[in-house]
C-alpha cells in the first residue's frame, strides 16, 4: 500500500501543478491585444495540451485515492468526519477541473467575457482547496 499512497501522492502533486498553471494562461490569454493573432494561438496551443495532460494526471490521482480508501477501510466507524469532508473537496477539485475546461472552449471559439482581474482570482481557488485537503488529512480535526 506503500506504493499506492506514494503514486497518489505523485499524481496529486502533477495534477495540482497543472491547476495552478492553467489559469495563469487563462490570465494571460485575456490580457492578450485584438491584434496579437499569434500569440493567442501560441497560449491557446499550450492552455489545450495542458488541460489534456492535466486530465491524464487527475485519472490515475483519483483512482489511486480510491484505491487507498477502500484498501485501507478509512471513513468507516466514528471520527473520520475529516474524510468525508475531504472526499467534498475532490469533488470541488473536479468541478473546478471540469470549469477549466469550459473556460478553455470559450476561449478557443472566443466567448471570453472575463476580465484578466477575474481569471487572477480564478487562479486562487486550487490553492485554497489543496490547504484544506492536506490540513483535512493531516490533522484530522473531526
Amino acid at each position: 500500500m506503500l506504493w499506492v499512497k506514494t503514486f497518489h501522492i505523485v499524481f496529486i502533486a502533477s495534477w495540482f501543478a497543472g491547476l495552478f498553471y492553467l489559469p495563469r494562461i487563462f490570465v494571460n490569454l485575456a490580457m492578450v491585444a485584438p491584434d496579437s493573432a499569434a500569440e493567442r494561438e501560441r497560449l491557446l496551443l499550450m492552455a489545450r495540451k495542458l488541460y489534456r495532460f492535466m486530465t491524464l494526471l487527475a485519472v490515475p490521482a483519483l483512482g489511486l485515492g480510491l484505491w487507498l480508501w477502500l484498501g485501507y477501510g478509512i471513513g468507516r466507524g466514528p471520527g473520520n468526519g475529516w474524510l468525508h469532508a475531504k472526499l467534498a473537496v475532490v469533488v470541488l477539485l473536479v468541478l473546478y477541473h471540469g470549469l477549466c475546461g469550459y473556460v478553455l472552449r470559450a476561449f478557443l471559439h472566443g466567448r471570453n467575457r472575463r476580465s484578466h482581474v477575474w481569471y487572477r482570482w480564478f487562479n486562487e481557488v486550487p490553492v485554497l482547496l489543496m490547504v484544506a485537503a492536506v490540513a483535512l488529512v493531516v490533522i484530522k480535526p473531526f
